[in-house]
């Protein structure tokens, strides 16, 4: 009879052995990528009014914001007033993780040709995309 524990107690320990093994790795870091979110980057005379109010409002200095409209989400950053002409904002990311959308935009600076002219600028970049109802997190 004691053979017959030993053994039933050595099968239990291996099948909870294997239940924790797999219930560890089963679990997903929230800061890892699930996906990349498709987007559009939108012009500015697409915007809703109430977003492109916002943004005029706060577009003197740097701004990173949100809007949610109609299933979207407009994810917008801005760099504030720049002297010239000339820059450009490129987007290097945009994917969703467990807990959160995570954004990573620079600002290209302006060619030799647009260096001289002293002209402020404001320039900023909206992005819609999917609402997936998470939190937006700027890179």
């Amino acid at each position: 009879m004691k053979e017959l524990e030993k053994r039933l107690l050595s099968a239990l320990l291996v099948c909870l052995l294997c239940v924790c093994v797999i219930a560890c790795g089963a679990r997903q870091d929230p800061m890892e990528k699930i996906k990349d979110l498709e987007f559009t980057v939108i012009a500015e005379d697409k915007l809703p009014d109430e977003l492109l109010a916002t943004i005029e409002e706060k577009k003197a200095s740097p701004f990173k914001i949100t809007f949610q409209d109609q299933g979207f989400l407009y994810i917008c950053v801005g760099y504030g007033e720049q002297e010239t002409a000339g820059y450009s904002i490129a987007v290097n990311a945009l994917y969703e993780t467990g807990n959160a959308v995570y954004i990573d935009t620079n600002l290209i600076g302006p060619g030799p040709e647009e260096k001289g002219k002293l002209t402020p600028t404001y320039p900023y970049v909206v992005v819609k995309t999917e609402n997936v109802n998470k939190s937006v997190v700027f890179d």
